[in-house]
């Protein structure tokens, strides 16, 4: 079994070390967990961000290393009772990696090398120290040990055997694990050194001024209570959800957009015409669609960017198209209605994130950020193709797995102050939180204690209806347990009782907190 094992480590070991040196696309373990991750169904995938949040991809690498480990020692066993079966079984690894690199977007056969070769590798590791351990088994005819450790025949001496096959067994294993451990290494360090020259470049980037700047922020959009999230989300705390388990390094001199389809003119524009248009500079919400009730998976941010509309108005979109199908480089696509895309919101491609260049983590160099619209259908990261198509004729990463085609972020409130199962001083308690109507904007909220009448909080300063708005309100407990709820209001109406899951457009429902007085 250990041997499987240092076989299995020796296989991804080598692949990912002559990975380094071809395309990303050719790293077998991405390769293999993002092709588990565009099999999983919607109800796994949401469990996986309910259970593990923003730690979901770090989950499923432990969950990949755990199947390893285990599908390794049982092949090693089996190639110890019949070789025939781990020369299957080894085989059998290389091509499932072989697919999974393979099938990933803009991949070619040539990034399956590093693949077959970590796989030759691993086989005849496998076959090494199988033959080892076939050797060191006692057979039919007596031995003996002589003083130098050899077996000779002639009488037995089983305390020598088992010290000879230990020995014999440790030199084989600490080899195979030295170069495991080596081709790791290296392959990691050369591929951080490539991630760390786009993030050199990154950091000397620098924008001119926005031809539209954002307007400027009003004192007393934050409620000033402790608890609350801050009206302005901090780039490092700005939650990140998306399907790339290795976050794409791209150059922004090679980064080029291509904008087709359904249009009268084909446009290809690159980074420095981004940066050469009239940028404009907003603050604006985004939400993912698997947020929960009273999740965190929300986030205000001010965006530089150009505008959509622009793009497509220099195109000139066909009659009868009416949605743009945005592919990112590593082959994730969300399907945008075009009409939105056309319209007076800020619907931009995003360069810049809270004065700074995007962060790799958030799309660098060229993300896009839409108003209103959950971000399976319009957040594209890493964003390098725009195809201006139909509904009926294409669909998208996340619609192809079951959900809403459109997704139109819903009115949604949470309490944030107190938190679940606190506790706080009896009396007079200021609560508080956050709202969002992203496109539409929130006109009040109202809070609930226990079973008494619905009260109207106060409202923070509005910035625009693109963005989130906080409020706060204080309330009178008894000692006790209490439950406390809101709900926010938009222009149109009231944010829905209606519980509903994440599945298929978004969740639904009041926000409701446990928590006690004393």
């Amino acid at each position: 079994m250990l041997a499987g094992i240092l076989a299995a480590g020796l296989v991804l070991g080598v692949a990912e070390l002559i990975g380094a040196f071809f395309s990303t696309r050719s790293a077998p373990l991405i390769a293999l967990g993002s092709t588990f991750i565009d099999f999983t169904p919607a109800w796994l995938k949401d469990f996986a961000i309910d259970t593990f949040g923003t730690n979901d991809k770090l989950a499923l690498f432990v969950g990949m290393a755990v199947t390893i480990i285990i599908l390794a020692a049982i092949l090693g066993y089996l190639a110890w009772r019949r070789w025939i079966l781990g020369v299957v079984g080894v085989l059998f690894m290389g091509a499932v990696m072989v697919a999974a690199v393979v099938s990933r977007a803009g991949a070619s056969a040539v990034d399956a090398v590093p693949s077959v070769i970590g796989t030759l590798a691993g086989l005849a590791a496998l076959r090494w120290m199988i033959r080892k351990l076939h050797a060191a088994q006692p057979h039919t005819e007596a031995r003996t040990n002589d003083d130098d450790g050899a077996f000779s025949a002639g009488g037995s001496h089983p305390v020598g055997a088992r010290t000879s096959v230990s020995r014999r067994g440790f030199f084989a294993a600490a080899g195979v694990t030295a170069v495991v451990a080596a081709a790791t290494a290296a392959g990691g360090a050369v591929v951080s050194g490539i991630r760390n020259t786009v993030n050199v470049a990154r950091e000397r980037l620098s924008f001119p001024a926005p031809a539209s700047p954002a307007m400027p922020v009003p004192a007393g959009v934050d409620v000033d209570l402790e608890g609350v999230d801050p009206w302005l989300t901090p780039n490092p705390d700005f939650y990140r959800i998306d399907t790339a388990l290795q976050v794409p390094a791209i150059d922004v001199d090679t980064w080029e957009l291509r904008i087709h389809g359904m249009v009268e003119e084909e446009i290809r524009i690159n980074f420095q015409d981004l940066l050469d248009s009239e940028l404009i500079e907003r603050h604006i919400t985004l939400t993912c669609v698997s947020n929960p009730v009273g999740g965190d998976l929300v986030g205000n941010a001010k965006w530089l960017g150009y505008p959509i509309r622009k793009l497509l108005e220099r195109a000139r979109p066909t009659a009868g198209a009416d949605m743009v199908l945005s592919t990112s480089t590593d082959g994730f696509s969300a399907s945008t209605p075009l009409p939105i895309l056309q319209d007076e919101r800020d619907a931009i491609l995003a360069v810049a994130m809270n004065d700074e260049p995007l962060p790799l983590e958030h799309g660098y160099p060229v993300r896009m950020v839409v108003p209103g619209l959950y971000g399976y259908v319009s957040a594209t990261k890493w964003v390098v193709d725009l195809e201006v198509t139909r509904f009926a004729d294409a669909t998208a990463y996340w619609t192809d797995r079951g959900w809403a085609e459109k997704g139109p972020i819903k009115t949604q409130s949470r309490v944030e102050v107190p938190r679940a199962f606190a506790s706080v001083p009896a009396g007079t308690v200021r609560v508080g939180g956050t709202a969002w109507a992203q496109n539409r904007g929130i006109d009040r909220v109202e809070v609930q204690v226990d079973d008494g009448p619905w009260e109207e909080a106060t409202l923070a300063a509005e910035y625009t209806v693109d963005t989130w708005r906080q409020w706060s309100h204080e309330v009178q407990l008894e000692a006790g347990s209490h439950r406390i709820r809101s709900r926010a209001y938009h222009p149109d109406g009231v944010q829905t009782e209606q519980r509903a899951d994440t599945v298929p457009d978004g969740a639904s429902g009041w926000h409701t907190v446990q928590f006690s007085a004393e």
